[in-house]
């Protein structure tokens, strides 16, 4: 009994993951049955390409539902087609299923209500509710008539997969059952670990919520594509946003300020490029360690060192996340990410006041450019949420002469993609590009592998690769009539690998550069800054330059205008403690209390002050630390950051 005796099982197997996949299907359409007034959808086509989308994330949740029973039922055991193991099959596959199920339905009712799938937070705010038993009550009572569908349904899926049984059989050949059981074993594995991930690409990250609205216009209709134990699944591992009462709205408005208002009126709309390079970290660049002493420095970055002389730098700033992701949220809508990522909660999709919204009233073309697979990193999905008009990937580029192989074009001929881009849309234009080469692996084309020796980090030579990439760009770009007018904006995503022992210190691992430059000098972009930035100041700071004159929603504050009153800071966090720096202090805080404060030089954590007597200063920077994580929280689950 080899590989095709065991044929009856695999087929058996097949067929109840396709039962599964309809019942998903089945759940999808009553889903949005019920609560079709909610979604801006027209026609039917439209709904069965949302289905047809939902299919990857439907994969997700039933490999992780039916991981054992799938791996149980490809194992090379003797007993697979013994009546006790199909049983216990059976009902592991049931019990699991069924429950999981059941979350769907629960959505059909509850999602008319909090207008997201349920996730963590949800199981999170439904384990502190006192009126458990009451609340069961109601609803039962109140949609029996979605229990019964439900009910209906599992009737339905039991019955069916009692259609297909698998018989009792005897095993002959022992070897050959056990050679080409291990066989298809080994190849199951294989393909649950790309169907749970999404995909087998080295450019996406495990598939997410986010990377449902890439699909969309309309950002409700992502949770079309999702389900619901997805939605669970993929936030189980993170902390759920949750309210905090630490002070008054008078304090968090006149300490934190998260409303601004500028007044400037610059002659014409200036364009926007914003570059976000990936890794290249404030450690690389010459420009923004001239005075940090840091012996044997090396620089990696001549071009963006020469331009830093004619440009207004902050040699003092830092990353708001660990991630891309994190980036470009904290970059292009002034929001963080701490121990939960908002890009990956379900608040994501809520409407978002953001430069690109900012810019799109403004009579702006918004585009969004990325070398990579459409869809990497969440990078088009929240693009979508945010309302971006364009987004150029490598479907876009449409010439795989230039794929690295790995995440997607190299930097070198996408910037100049981006460069004749820019050239055919109309001005006022805001874009975005965010690199890619200088990612691992770590490799450059092979033409330049002679001429960029790199150093003792495998990144080094990435970033001289980028760093030469920019240099062209901008060659590009001044010979272009939209140049001169042009504000751009040059930061980095996070931190990599580190090499000087300064920049593996635990503040410095959010070591960024941050860059303003105009050929236009009425903008006045020139100087070297030591004072705290971060990357969530880079929206209100372009906002003001603009001329946007109304009030906006925004945690940072503009590096441009100096108006007083706004104080200089940078958050982020360390896992599971957020890291705030404020004036002459570093803030620890895990969530509830202060777990640690230090010197603004003590950047290695050497010397806790809290046991000391803690001054004006230190008290006023626990307030607003306590009473920015308070707004922070609020605005979010409570749908404020429009």
């Amino acid at each position: 009994m080899g590989f095709t005796s065991r044929l009856t099982e695999y087929k058996a197997l097949l067929y109840r993951l396709l039962l599964a996949y309809l019942f998903y299907f089945i759940s999808r359409v009553l889903f949005f049955a019920y609560n079709t007034n909610l979604f801006a959808v027209d026609d039917f086509i439209t709904l069965l390409k949302l289905c047809w989308y939902g299919i990857s994330f439907d994969t997700t949740a039933l490999l992780y539902i039916n991981s054992l029973f799938i791996i149980l039922s490809v194992l090379p055991l003797k007993i697979n087609t013994q009546p006790k193991f199909q049983k216990g099959l059976t009902i592991l596959y049931f019990v699991s299923n069924l429950l999981f199920y059941a979350t769907n339905f629960v959505d059909i009712i509850y999602y008319r209500f909090s207008q997201v799938r349920s996730t963590k937070a949800t199981l999170d705010l439904l384990s502190d509710e006192s009126n458990k038993k009451a609340l069961f009550e109601h609803f039962t009572w109140e949609y029996w008539y979605v229990i019964f569908i439900y009910l209906a349904c599992c009737v339905c899926w039991i019955w069916l997969y009692r259609l297909v049984k698998v018989k009792p059989a005897i095993v002959k050949n022992t070897k050959a059952y056990f050679v080409s059981s291990a066989i298809v074993f080994v190849a199951v594995l294989v393909l649950m670990v790309g169907g749970i991930r999404g995909d087998y690409k080295h450019s996406t990250r495990p598939i997410n919520m986010v990377d449902a609205y890439k699909h969309v216009v309309i950002p409700n209709q992502g949770d079309i594509i999702l389900n619901t134990p997805f939605a669970i699944f993929r936030t189980l591992s993170s902390n759920s946003f949750k309210l905090e009462h630490f002070t008054t709205a008078d304090y968090i408005n006149a300490n934190i300020k998260p409303i601004k208002q500028y007044t400037s009126n610059p002659a014409v709309k200036p364009n926007v490029v914003v570059i976000i390079l990936e890794s290249v970290a404030r450690e690389f660049w010459g420009s923004m360690n001239r005075d940090a002493k840091i012996p044997g420095f090396k620089s990696y970055t001549p071009f963006l060192d020469s331009l830093s002389d004619s440009s207004l730098i902050f040699t003092n700033a830092y990353a708001n996340g660990r991630q891309s992701i994190h980036a470009m949220s904290s970059v292009l809508a002034g929001i963080p990410s701490f121990q939960t990522a908002f890009t990956s909660s379900p608040y994501a999709k809520q409407k978002i006041q953001s430069l690109v919204s900012i810019c799109d009233s403004m009579g702006y073309q918004t585009s969004f450019f990325h070398g990579a697979a459409n869809g990497s990193m969440g990078f088009e999905g929240f693009g979508n949420i945010l309302g971006m008009k364009n987004y150029y990937g490598r479907t876009e580029y449409n010439n795989d002469k230039d794929f690295d192989d790995i995440w997607g074009i190299w930097d070198e001929p996408f910037f100049q993609f981006m460069g004749k881009t820019l050239g055919m849309q109309k001005q006022p234009f805001m874009a975005t590009l965010f690199t890619l080469s200088s990612h691992d692996p770590f490799k450059i084309p092979a033409k330049y592998k002679n001429r960029f020796k790199g150093g003792p980090l495998a990144i080094d030579k990435c970033v001289q690769y980028t760093d030469y990439s920019l240099r062209e760009f901008f060659n590009y770009a001044k010979t272009q009539p939209w140049y001169n007018n042009t504000i751009f904006v040059i930061t980095a995503d996070h931190t990599n690998q580190t090499y000087y022992p300064a920049y593996n210190k635990p503040v410095n691992r959010f070591a960024v550069p941050i860059l303003f430059y105009s050929a236009n000098k009425a903008y006045g972009l020139t100087g070297v800054r030591t004072d705290i930035a971060q990357q969530m100041d880079i929206y209100p700071s372009i906002v003001s330059l603009i001329g946007y004159n109304k009030p906006f929603r925004s945690w940072g504050r503009s590096l441009t205008s100096n108006l007083p009153g706004e104080t200089p800071r940078a958050i982020n966090s360390l896992g599971n403690i957020y890291q705030f720096l404020q004036g002459n202090y570093i803030y620890l805080f895990d969530g509830k209390k202060i777990t640690g404060i230090f010197a603004a030089e003590d950047k290695s954590f050497e010397k806790n002050l809290m046991n000391g007597t803690l001054n004006p200063e230190i008290n006023k920077g626990v307030a607003d630390f306590k009473a920015f994580i308070q707004d922070y929280s609020d605005r979010i689950v409570n749908g404020k950051l429009k």
